[in-house]
């Protein structure tokens, strides 16, 4: 065979390998192009490294926003899903409750708590007192009356507060009658007194929970009497002093008949005063007071100063 292939003519033999150098030409272009260099597939792949890798980052990106979309749509839609319409009575019921849960509470709270017992006052609304004592006489009534006569006394006090209230009291003084006046007179003997009523604003002075004082100021009314048992004076006869304070001058003289043996004057005055009392028992004390009582009565004059010893209680 191969002295065959020798023999083949060199005409003929030219135009195969040229077609053959042809065919190989083109594989391998071909191979060369389809098979990329090292150098030109690391660049391809960093070339492309960007563009797959940003739908990555593209992805986050997107379901953070489709998840803010979520959250802002979300609050909108709550209230619906929480109060849906059909169930509109299961919506209102907690808040109809509400006023009647309140209201237990507040019957549950007032038998809880315990009710404040009101403050006892520091003192009574009224006053009750009993005293006795003497007198002191002063002005002309000093000059026919000497001093030492009996005191009784009473009264009763309706207090508003503990520092002020009102104070009435009835008081009874004897008045013992002067040898010096009985001689003016011309009598052996007689007797006087006065019953004062008295309307006084009461000012309490609280010193400690056992001592107290008070001060007491106001009008007075003193009727005063007197009788002598006997008089050698003489009807028509000029009035001295002790007949003039005595109250039964007519024009200055004696009246023409014996009434004049006896005497009843109303005067019209004042009285001031003060005293301090010592608590015994919380609603009982014992109380001194002093006082001067002044009357007058056309010209004629009542002037005493009694000092008392008594107690008094409260209610």
């Amino acid at each position: 065979m191969i002295g065959k292939f020798v023999t083949v003519p060199a005409c003929r033999a030219v135009p195969a390998i040229l077609f053959l150098a042809t065919v190989l030409a083109g594989a391998t272009m071909a191979s060369a192009q389809q098979t990329p260099s090292p150098t030109q597939a690391s660049d391809q792949s960093q070339s492309q490294a960007p563009v797959e890798q940003a739908p990555a980052q593209a992805a986050p990106a997107q379901t953070q926003q489709g998840q803010s979309q979520q959250d802002q749509t979300q609050p909108a839609q709550a209230p619906q899903d929480q109060t849906p319409p059909s169930q509109p009575g299961a919506a209102q019921s907690p808040q109809a409750q509400k006023p009647a849960d309140q209201s237990s509470t507040q019957e549950i709270s007032d038998e809880d708590t315990p009710h404040r017992k009101p403050k006892p006052h520091e003192y009574y609304n009224w006053n009750f007192n009993v005293g006795g004592g003497a007198s002191v006489t002063g002005g002309a009534t000093k000059t026919y009356v000497r001093g030492g006569g009996l005191v009784g006394a009473a009264g009763f006090a309706r207090n508003y507060s503990q520092f002020f209230g009102l104070r009435v009291d009835f008081q009874y003084d004897n008045l013992p009658l002067r040898n010096s006046a009985l001689q003016l007179a011309q009598a052996p003997s007689g007797t006087t007194y006065d019953l004062a009523v008295m309307a006084d604003p009461i000012i309490n002075i609280p010193v400690n929970k056992i001592w107290s004082g008070y001060l007491v100021f106001g009008p007075s009314y003193i009727h005063r009497g007197g009788k002598l048992d006997d008089s050698t004076a003489k009807l028509g006869l000029g009035c001295n002093g002790f007949w003039t304070w005595w109250g039964v001058c007519n024009a200055g003289s004696l009246p023409l008949d014996k009434r004049f043996f006896s005497t009843n004057l109303d005067e019209a005055g004042y009285n001031v005063g003060a005293g301090v009392a010592r608590k015994l028992r919380p609603n009982l004390e014992i109380y001194a007071e002093f006082r001067y009582l002044h009357g007058t009565h056309s010209g004629v004059t009542t002037d005493f100063r009694p000092i008392t010893l008594g107690v008094r209680w409260g209610k």
